[in-house]
């Protein structure tokens, strides 16, 4: 009898390939709400292994400490504001409405005093394109124009850590920790690498797929492998 393909085990779920999310500093959020006035200064900035941008670690008012997502250009000792009421300066967060067209923003929130969802990698930026009744337009890094209640939060600045992956890993062990903290797939073999009783394409005389690659979206789930429920095939002319 065959083996689980690796494609059934991962989708299967279990401890084996979930996300150790028990090695994760802290959900980044921004601080306070739009209502509120909240000020911090920056004790560290630290690496998190749930993300390839550096954090900082901020004392807010009434020495509370929390992690929050870090702009380029702030290091230990700067200070850091939430709030509608907040002056525009890079690392200060305020609503959409309050920061000028052709600003440079990041960690903007989907909806009102959600936290922040959008705009997060490390280097990544967006920028106010226009206004309109409480409506604004940011282009997003992969540069379509998205529209955000005014009221929606965001970072003024860059994010942290623009250029780190440019960096090789150079070991295989770098590699290793890097890929164990996101929970993929890694190292992927070639399933005409495999033996034929585990994988579709495994086995033969040399290595081959030795069936059709594309497969529709009812095959079995230890056949479905490959270009499943492709929208076209052949040579493209």
């Amino acid at each position: 009898m065959g083996h689980r393909i690796t494609t059934q085990s991962r989708g299967h779920g279990g401890p084996t390939y979930r996300a150790p999310s028990h090695r994760y500093k802290a959900e980044l959020r921004h601080l306070g709400r739009n209502d509120t006035t909240v000020n911090a200064v920056i004790i560290d900035i630290e690496h998190d292994p749930a993300r390839h941008t550096p954090i900082a670690k901020v004392e807010v008012e009434g020495s509370e400490k929390k992690y929050v997502l870090v702009p380029e250009g702030l290091g230990i000792g700067d200070t850091m504001s939430w709030g509608s009421e907040v002056s525009y300066k890079n690392g200060n967060t305020l609503p959409m409405s309050a920061i000028p067209t052709g600003a440079y923003i990041c960690n903007i929130e989907a909806r009102p005093n959600d936290g922040g969802k959008f705009v997060r990698a490390g280097g990544v930026q967006a920028m106010i394109t226009d206004k309109m009744e409480g409506r604004v337009a940011v282009r997003m890094p992969s540069g379509k124009t998205k529209w955000f209640n005014g009221q929606c939060r965001a970072t003024v600045g860059v994010v942290a850590g623009g250029g780190r992956s440019e960096k090789p890993f150079v070991k295989a062990g770098k590699k290793y920790h890097k890929m164990k903290n996101t929970a993929s797939n890694w190292p992927r073999v070639r399933g005409e690498a495999m033996n034929v009783i585990d994988h579709p394409f495994g086995g033969g005389g040399h290595q081959h797929a030795g069936r059709p690659k594309t497969v529709s979206r009812g095959t079995s789930p230890g056949r479905k492998v490959g270009h499943i429920a492709a929208r076209r095939t052949g040579r493209r002319r």
